[in-house]
């Protein structure tokens, strides 16, 4: 090797110090040379030689210089060598595709392959590495757009650039990429010959697009029939998909096939892994991978610290975000995120502070995230403010910042500011609608909710099963029984959808308002799946509200065994009893309440003042306005009563405590 270096080193030499005209056989041999071995100096040398004897580069040399000139990260002298290369063919262009691809020039690459398509030289027509080139840049743009993915694959077609391995590998790549899999797919089927490279583009096209099932069956195709052994790629994909659907079987099956295959555990293998374990809820295991890594990176931290908080380890969850050296924004999101799932609101606003403070800025996650505490806390006033700041950061386009703004001025009491945010969003997906459907839901207005609904389908987006439970919901609500009944026949009929039991206890819930307890009872005894807690209740509020005391029993002995800490059951209860004046029948129920060490909390309302949040409880004296607010209260109350509203049962002591 050093032999062959000292001879280039005198070629070059010979070269430089000739005034005869420069070999371009030895020219381009040198230029391959210095590329290879990092050599830009000499390479520059001998490129101002050629420049001074006035040797225009053909198209072997000239894509030398252009490789060379790629390579050192001058993407401007690569393009002055393009340009000064008289009679350009595929050769060249090809060197100056691949230049502006590797230099991420996308848009370049769009455009010189148009100009190589349309080139009058025969020796300019683009070959299967020019589309091969145009496809991967294709893919890496922002958007995507199968138009002019099936106008490329014409053009392969056409140009009998079909049996080209690298060309379909990127056409099913591209495909991917543009959500397309079934055309994914059709390109797939179709190869005579694949190689890993296509089972790892059609198993991550699955793996990304979110079809986790068809990910897992076609890794197991490609382990039994291929011939193929998984790499890093293939690997990662699946563990992902795994993860996904939590199926930790499978994804240990894969783990074995690592170490059998003795894939090397670089770190994106190892994150998958601790995403996979953390998911599952293999702590444990995840924790121990998590310790056993020499490197570790945001990605390694976020999984396992997601891991902790979906299952509810707070704390160990935030003990690891507190030792991490170099806090990421990935990584306060997670853990905001996390306070957000277990309902530890208290402290997500000091964090989102405290990561503020650090230079951080809020993103759409962080939005998405915080807006719950907003609404949890009744903040209408932070509300706005995190909708303002997503306006003026450009995250209002982004749709789970929508949904999430929809969802907040639902819950406090702000409808038209939830309309207006849904009017104004573009491309309305199908966690907008159901956004929209669930507010108005929520606020008892069924026909607006319905209304919804029916707008959504005449646009011709399909519902799912979060849809269904909005909508059912809604009925709930008013009592709509027959609109209930029609929408829930039509789940699995017509969309397939199997209803869980949140499905049949908003059906309960509409059959139990609309005083059909009769039909309630049954329905829940013909329920295909076990009752929840969810149903029973809904179900014990209809007993509650006709005063039925027998069903009530029979229901309240369900849930005493199903969540025997739920106070309401208990009150509920006692008061039925009361009412049907069987007083040692409401006693035993309070004693029994009192013996499980069980308390009732009082409810409590929030108002926003300019002075912050206040908390307040019935009979509540606490404000120092509390004689202002009785005369108002007062005032009101003769209102009710002129109108004859008031119930007479109803006594003054009941809101003046």
């Amino acid at each position: 090797m050093r032999n062959i270096s000292k001879s280039l080193d005198g070629q070059v030499l010979r070269q430089l110090r000739s005034a005869a005209r420069l070999d371009y056989g030895v020219s381009a041999l040198l230029l391959h040379h210095f590329t290879k071995h990092r050599l830009p100096l000499q390479a520059r040398q001998l490129h101002a030689r050629l420049i001074l004897c006035s040797v225009p580069p053909d198209n072997y040399l000239g894509s030398k210089l252009i490789t060379l000139y790629s390579k050192t990260n001058n993407l401007k002298d690569a393009c002055r060598v393009f340009d000064k290369i008289p009679h350009k063919n595929t050769f060249s262009y090809n060197a100056m595709l691949m230049t502006y691809s590797l230099h991420k020039q996308h848009i370049d690459v769009l455009n010189l392959f148009s100009s190589l398509s349309s080139s009058s030289s025969v020796n300019a027509r683009p070959d299967n590495f020019s589309i091969t080139c145009l496809l991967k840049s294709l893919s890496s743009l922002l958007f995507t757009d199968v138009k002019l993915g099936k106008e490329v694959h014409s053009f392969v077609l056409r140009g009998g650039f079909d049996a080209d391995l690298f060309v379909e590998n990127a056409l099913i790549t591209y495909y991917s990429k543009c959500d397309d899999l079934v055309l994914a797919r059709k390109v797939f089927n179709r190869m005579t010959e694949r190689d890993l490279v296509t089972w790892n583009s059609m198993i991550a096209g699955y793996s990304q697009a979110g079809f986790y099932e068809e990910c897992k069956r076609l890794f197991r195709e490609m382990m039994d029939f291929s011939g193929f052994r998984p790499d890093g790629v293939t690997v990662v994909c699946i563990l992902q998909a795994c993860g996904q659907t939590k199926d930790l079987v499978f994804g240990m099956e894969v783990h074995r096939l690592i170490v059998d295959n003795q894939v090397e555990m670089d770190i994106w293998i190892c994150n998958a892994l601790i995403d996979l374990y953390a998911k599952c809820g293999s702590l444990d295991y995840a924790r121990e991978l998590f310790d056993e890594m020499s490197e570790k990176d945001e990605v390694t931290y976020g999984a396992i610290i997601s891991g902790f908080m979906s299952h509810g380890h707070v704390d160990q969850g935030l003990g690891l975000f507190r030792e991490m050296k170099n806090q990421l924004l990935s990584t306060w999101n997670a853990v905001i995120s996390g306070l957000v799932q277990n309902n530890r609101h208290e402290g997500v606003l000091d964090l989102v502070r405290e990561m503020q403070e650090l230079g951080f800025r809020p993103n759409a996650v962080t939005l998405s995230s915080i807006l719950p505490t907003l609404s949890y806390f009744s903040s209408l006033k932070g509300g706005k403010e995190a909708h303002a700041y997503a306006i003026k950061n450009g995250f209002e386009g982004n749709i789970y910042v929508s949904t999430a703004i929809i969802d907040m001025y639902a819950k406090s009491g702000y409808l038209s500011g939830a309309q207006s945010v849904f009017d104004q969003s573009k491309g309305r997906s199908l966690i907008i609608w159901t956004a929209i459907i669930s507010a108005y839901a929520v606020h008892g207005d069924a026909n607006l909710a319905l209304s919804f609904f029916h707008d959504m389908l005449n646009s011709g987006i399909q519902p799912d099963s979060v849809t269904f439970i909005a909508v059912l919901g809604a009925c709930a609500h008013c009592g709509m029984v027959d609109e209930a009944w029609q929408i829930f026949e039509t789940m699995f009929k017509k969309y397939g959808i199997q209803p869980v039991v949140e499905h049949y206890a908003c059906m309960v819930g509409a059959l139990s308002r609309s005083g059909r307890l009769s039909e309630a009872k049954e329905f829940v005894s013909k329920m295909p799946i076990e009752p929840s807690a969810k149903v029973w209740g809904a179900l014990l509020h209809g007993a509650s509200v006709s005063g039925d005391v027998e069903l009530g029993k029979f229901i309240s002995d369900h849930l005493f065994e199903i969540e025997p800490e739920n106070t309401g059951t208990y009150v509920i209860m006692a008061n039925l009893y009361s009412q049907a004046e069987r007083w040692k029948e409401a006693d035993v129920v309070r004693e029994r309440m009192d013996k499980v060490g069980l308390k009732k909390l009082p409810g409590s309302s929030w108002i926003e003042t300019s002075k912050g949040l206040r908390s307040f409880i019935a009979t509540d004296r606490s404000s120092e306005n509390s004689a202002e607010i009785c005369a108002i209260l007062e005032g009101l109350l003769g209102m009710i009563r002129d109108e004859g509203n008031l119930q007479e049962e109803l006594h003054e002591d009941s809101l003046f405590g």
